[in-house]
């Protein structure tokens, strides 16, 4: 049992797919859903910070370099592609619009990439992680939802 949490927790640190593919991996494997909704969104809070002090730092001096370049800019420019649509789109509620951003379940539309947009905008680091947060949260509860009625009707309800 602890190494299916253990798998969960670490598939929610994943980029791109993070807790939309942890929670249905995690409720697939018949782990309770609101122990793993808890776990998924524990492993996907847990590089927030280091994304957003540190990975715009780190993306600008990978992408210059031979083998990682690539992979670095292409970061650099989802992130500021990602970021200035935001911006665009919010205006003042730039915070709402992030937690909506995070909280929609598709992939590339998660908490490592709400996080490196907020960091690239240089928005306030306490405000724009209880936005992914709460982001995250929303996130996690659409894909419980949806695994358990894909899983067995409303076995959820």
């Amino acid at each position: 049992m602890l190494k299916k949490y253990i798998i969960t927790f670490f598939i929610s640190m994943v980029p791109l797919v993070e807790l939309r593919c942890g929670v249905p991996f995690g409720t697939g494997m018949d782990l309770p859903w609101h122990w793993c909704l808890i776990v998924c969104m524990i492993g996907n809070m847990i590089p927030v910070p280091f994304i957003f002090f540190f990975a715009r730092k780190l993306l600008i001096w990978g992408s210059d370099k031979k083998i990682i370049g690539k992979f670095c800019s292409f970061c650099l420019q989802k992130g500021e592609k990602g970021g200035k649509k935001l911006q665009e789109k919010a205006g003042r509620g730039i915070y709402v619009a992030l937690l909506l951003f995070v909280g929609i379940p598709l992939p590339g539309t998660g908490a490592w990439t709400g996080t490196l947009a907020a960091s690239i905008l240089d928005l306030d680091f306490k405000k724009s992680t209880l936005a992914v947060v709460l982001g995250v949260l929303l996130a996690g509860l659409i894909m419980t939802v949806l695994s358990q009625v894909v899983k067995g009707g409303f076995a959820l309800f």
